[in-house]
């Protein structure tokens, strides 16, 4: 029974049957798989004695020996599927590991990952986006730096005709209006004095009026 499995399982790499008939089969079929590794006349005698059936043999030899050339033990994998309708034996399915395609594939696209894997992974994610923006910055720099120093030229010429206009001009308004305001208080004041000195005669009617006099006289 147990050579008979064993040829089936080679052969079709997976078969169902109960848990117990599944442990016994391991035990038989695995130090086979283990002979097999070593390809020459007495391992391949060697394994038809047991297995008695030169396809079976041939199979081992051919497929089933250089997927398993690295493996050291474990060749097979026993899933449970619950128990049989009838009389509720338990019930499994027993594969040689390196031939579930699914399995392989799954695990070759998918990665199992931790949450510190995970947040290596950020982390590193974010030192890159730093480093990234800090390259960008190095390379704007120079440009920056020559742009700052284009720009004092414009700006400080504006400011230099601005400035002293703005302040001079009011100065110049505050003086125009002083002097104006000097101006009009001295006429005032001429005016005021003007009018309270009394008038003295001219020099030349007082002659004038003395030497009618003398005449007069004479």
């Amino acid at each position: 029974m147990l050579s008979n499995m064993a040829c089936s399982l080679i052969e079709h790499k997976r078969i169902t049957t109960t848990v117990a008939k599944a442990k016994e089969l391991r035990s038989f079929v695995e130090p086979l798989i283990t002979k097999s590794k070593t390809d020459s006349t007495h391992s391949r005698r060697m394994v038809f004695s047991r297995l008695k059936q030169k396809d079976a043999v041939s199979s081992l030899f051919r497929d089933v020996a250089p997927k398993v050339a690295e493996r050291e033990g474990g060749y097979t994998r026993i899933i449970r599927l619950g128990t049989r309708h009838g009389d509720a034996a338990e019930m499994c399915m027993m594969e040689l590991v390196d031939f579930n395609e699914l399995l392989l594939a799954d695990s070759k696209t998918k990665t199992r990952r931790s949450r510190r894997g995970g947040k290596k992974k950020s982390s590193t994610g974010t030192t890159d986006a730093a480093a990234a923006k800090s390259a960008e910055a190095a390379t704007e720099a120079p440009e920056i730096e020559a742009a700052a120093e284009a720009a004092p030229d414009v700006k400080e010429a504006p400011e230099a005709k601005s400035t002293p206009e703005a302040k001079e001009k009011p100065e110049a308004v505050e003086t125009s209006e002083a002097k104006d305001a000097d101006a009009d208080e001295k006429k005032e004041e001429e005016k005021k004095a003007e009018d309270k000195a009394p008038e003295a005669p001219k020099q030349g009617e007082d002659e004038s009026k003395d030497d009618d006099d003398k005449k007069d006289k004479e």
